[in-house]
């Protein structure tokens, strides 16, 4: 039985090395062939060079080199879309997704799981705001969409070739691959860990990537922004019936009040309104657009994989 790594990579040179030996330690006692597909997103360090000097050395190392940076989602579809084991495991390799947890995930395999996910616990190292708003974003997520995505959820988990199979006939460009994986189905199962600290280097997850990501799961997998926008629309143009009654009594009465600053308030509220809005169905048409294309997720520059 295979079990393959698929290893996205932006800027990890000095965490490459640390993370192979830490599975190889992992795995020493378990009856598994195992191999290491990395995924380099257009790194501008010398992450590229340092996987390609282990891959002459070992032969259980590939990579897959993408033509530039296409974002960590992408470059995990790439490693997804060719990865051959029996099992695939996905993980980061800035080491916090910690491998000594790799044998939980082989145990619930064993026992008939397709897909052993994984959900993180609070780091308490991270800001009172990041833990925050990723606690807000799954609550968001579970009530705007069909899928229940536990807090905590990452891309650290395993999936048999049977589900990575299914998930290869996906072919929309903006991703959201913990959603789409809840969304397939099959018999999966979640265990929890604790991230261990980065090894090497710093983290590339700001938050204006985060508030993307965040963006991006919501509108994948749920309509509600756009009822909302329907029913906001419905209940002001409704609220603007109140006026009538005013603009009569004032006619009759022969009372007319400039009512400058009141005009101003509501122009500008009204407004306000109306950009939220077209922002919202912009999301939404924006999405099409993208999709329409039919661009590839991920362009290849060089590969080392065996067929």
């Amino acid at each position: 039985m295979l079990i393959s790594f698929v290893i996205p990579s932006f800027n990890e040179q000095d965490n490459i090395p640390e993370l192979i030996r830490r599975i190889d330690d992992t795995l020493k006692e378990e009856n598994y062939d195992y191999e290491f597909l990395f995924v380099d997103d257009g790194s501008s360090d010398k992450t590229l060079q340092v996987i390609k000097e282990i891959s002459e050395i070992r032969s259980n190392v590939y990579f897959i080199e993408l033509s530039k940076n296409f974002g960590h989602q992408n470059a995990l579809k790439a490693g997804l879309d060719v990865a051959l084991g029996d099992a695939v495991i996905s993980l980061d390799a800035d080491l916090q997704h910690p491998p000594h947890v790799i044998p939980q995930l082989l145990r619930k395999w064993e026992e008939g799981y397709d897909i052993v996910y994984t959900k993180r616990a609070e780091d308490p190292g991270l800001s009172f705001f990041k833990r925050k708003t990723s606690r807000f974003f799954y609550k968001m997520m579970n009530k705007l969409s069909n899928i229940d995505i536990e807090n905590g959820t990452a891309d650290f988990r395993l999936m048999n070739q049977s589900s990575v199979n299914a998930f290869r006939s996906f072919t929309e460009r903006e991703l959201f691959i913990r959603g789409l994986i809840k969304w397939m189905g099959f018999k999966q199962i979640g265990i929890d860990y604790t991230p261990d600290q980065r090894f090497a280097g710093k983290s590339k997850y700001s938050t204006k990537k985060m508030f993307q990501l965040a963006v991006r799961g919501i509108t994948s997998f749920s309509t509600i922004p756009l009822q909302f926008a329907t029913a906001l629309g419905l209940i002001f143009s409704l609220s603007a019936l109140l006026y009538v009654p005013y603009v009569l009594y004032s006619y009759f009465s022969g009372h007319y009040v400039s009512g400058w600053t009141s005009l101003i308030v509501t122009i500008v509220f009204f407004g306000g309104i109306q950009l939220l809005l077209m922002g919202i169905f912009g999301l939404y048409l924006g999405k099409v657009f993208v999709e329409s294309k039919r661009r590839p997720s991920y362009i290849k520059r060089e590969t080392k994989y065996r067929e």
